[in-house]
C-alpha cells in the first residue's frame, strides 16, 4: 500500500476542488440555457414584502413570464415544508438550520421621527435626550428594542417603549402619524426619508449596525432555476437601498 506525500495530498485536494467548481459551472450553464417556468412560493415578513418585493413584482413578471408567483407574509419564522414554501426571506441573524441560505445583502438600522413630532417635542441632540421622548418599540423580540446607538454605557441603547407593536409596519405608521421616535431598517423607510416624511436622528451616534438579509430554501434541482432567477433579481434591487 502506497501513501501519498504531503504534496500529493495537496494536489488531490485541489483537484477535487477544481472538479467541484467545474461541475457547479456546468450546472449553472445548463440552467442558463433553460427557460424558467412554474410556480414559486415566496414567504417574507410583511414589511419586507411590502417595501422590498412588491414594488418590483411587475418588472420581475415581465422579465420571467413563465414563473408563477405565490406571495405570502408571516412575521414569525415558518417551517418551509409545513407552509409549502419554496423560499423564505429572513431579516437578522440566522439560527443554525439544515436549510440552504444565501446572503442577499444588509440594511442599515436608523432612528427616525416625523417632522410633525419633532416640531412639537423637539429634536434630540444626544442619545441621553431620548429619555424625555415617546419611544416606539417592538413587543417581541426584545432584541429589536436595543437601538444601534453608541452612548456612555455601550454600543447599544436599550429603550423602554411608551408604545409597543408586534409589526414593524405598524410602528412605521405610528411614526409617520407623529406618535413618537422609532428605530427601523432602511429597506422599509428609504422612501419616507427621501420624501421627508421621516427624518434620521442621531446619525453621529449610530454604531453602523446593518441587518443581514438572507434567503433560505431546500436544495431542489427542479426549483433551482426559479429560485436563482428570483434571488438574483431581488439582490440587485436591494443594493439600491444601501446607504
Amino acid at each position: 500500500r502506497m501513501d501519498l506525500t504531503e504534496e500529493g495530498r495537496y494536489f488531490l485536494e485541489r483537484s477535487r476542488q477544481v472538479l467541484e467548481q467545474m461541475n457547479e459551472m456546468e450546472e449553472r450553464l445548463s440552467m442558463n440555457r433553460q427557460t424558467p417556468s412554474g410556480r414559486l412560493r415566496i414567504n417574507a415578513a410583511a414589511p419586507f414584502m411590502l417595501h422590498a418585493i412588491l414594488p418590483w413584482i411587475g418588472e420581475f413578471r415581465r422579465q420571467y413570464p413563465g414563473i408563477e408567483l405565490e406571495l405570502n407574509t408571516d412575521d414569525l419564522i415558518i417551517d418551509l415544508l409545513e407552509q409549502s414554501t419554496d423560499v423564505a426571506i429572513r431579516i437578522g441573524e440566522l439560527a443554525d438550520s439544515s436549510l440552504h441560505a444565501r446572503n442577499l445583502g444588509c440594511s442599515p438600522v436608523q432612528v427616525l421621527a416625523s417632522p410633525a413630532y419633532l416640531e412639537q417635542h423637539g429634536t434630540p441632540q444626544r442619545v441621553e435626550d431620548l429619555a424625555s421622548h415617546c419611544l416606539l418599540g417592538f413587543s417581541q423580540p426584545e432584541s429589536l428594542n436595543h437601538w444601534p446607538l453608541r452612548h456612555a454605557q455601550g454600543d447599544r441603547f436599550s429603550i423602554r417603549p411608551a408604545l409597543i407593536a408586534s409589526s414593524g409596519e405598524t410602528l412605521r405608521q405610528l411614526a409617520l402619524a407623529g406618535e413618537g421616535i422609532v428605530s427601523l431598517s432602511h429597506f422599509m423607510t428609504h422612501e419616507d426619508i427621501r420624501t421627508g416624511r421621516l427624518q434620521v436622528l442621531l446619525s453621529e451616534a449610530n454604531n453602523g449596525y446593518r441587518q443581514p438579509i438572507h434567503a433560505v430554501y431546500y436544495r431542489n434541482t427542479q426549483l433551482a432555476l426559479r429560485i436563482q432567477c428570483f434571488l438574483d433579481f431581488i439582490q440587485r434591487k436591494l443594493a439600491m437601498y444601501a446607504c
